[in-house]
């Protein structure tokens, strides 16, 4: 095999054990199925990972930094409105899904897999903490580029954004309707967008983050 780098044979790794886990499920996902998928001798993994559960981590992080890259430039071009950066966002998750449905199914397989093995709960919820904080980021985002402000507590808003993306996700991995996944996407970014409101609305004084009159804890 011809002599690569370590963040090479990292990148290769982690690419190899995305194709094993959305063809063959996690438990297949042998150090030494990895390997043989990228074409590399078993013993070239732990030049680069100390074990398999760092290897796991390190897929998650790569996913994560992949949807980063896509969604945060999608909202950069001055959107109309909440519900415009909201749904421009949404849209360029769901075109990262469509060109590679592979990914999110290992990412699926992953999470149910960290569920489900004794001892390895917390990486689930370490894999989910990293779409919260992303979905953080791109909410802020958001705000900022249209002059909004959010009317609940951002964390709180990230994890429903979370759930809905996981939901149009799952559904049109399992249906592949690409009509359907877009009628959820406008809902989405229609029930998000409500979440919000001018900034010029709220008091100079008030806090951010603290609920305004009316809105419902």
């Amino acid at each position: 095999m011809t002599r690569i780098s370590a963040s090479e044979r990292r990148a290769a790794l982690v690419s190899a054990a995305l194709s094993v886990i959305a063809r063959e499920g996690v438990a297949a996902a042998s150090t030494r199925a990895i390997c043989s998928e990228a074409g590399m001798p078993q013993a070239s993994f732990h030049y680069v990972f100390e074990s398999r559960d760092e290897l796991m981590r390190e897929v998650v992080r790569h996913v994560v930094e992949r949807e980063e890259r896509s969604i945060l430039p999608a909202m950069s071009s001055a959107p109309a409105d909440m519900r415009e950066a909201v749904r421009r966002g949404l849209r360029h998750y769901f075109a990262a899904v469509v060109a590679d449905p592979d990914h999110e199914r290992a990412m699926f397989e992953l999470a149910q897999h960290f569920q489900r093995t004794p001892g390895a709960e917390h990486l689930a919820r370490m894999q989910y903490e990293s779409y919260f904080a992303l979905a953080v980021a791109s909410l802020r985002t958001a705000a900022d580029l249209v002059g909004a402000r959010w009317m609940r507590p951002l964390e709180e808003i990230a994890r429903i954004l979370v759930g809905l993306t996981d939901g149009l996700t799952l559904t049109w991995l399992a249906t592949r309707d690409d009509v359907a996944a877009h009628r959820f996407i406008d809902f989405a970014a229609d029930a998000v967008a409500r979440l919000s409101e001018p900034a010029a609305a709220s008091s100079p004084h008030e806090p951010d983050g603290v609920h305004r009159a009316g809105i419902p804890a």
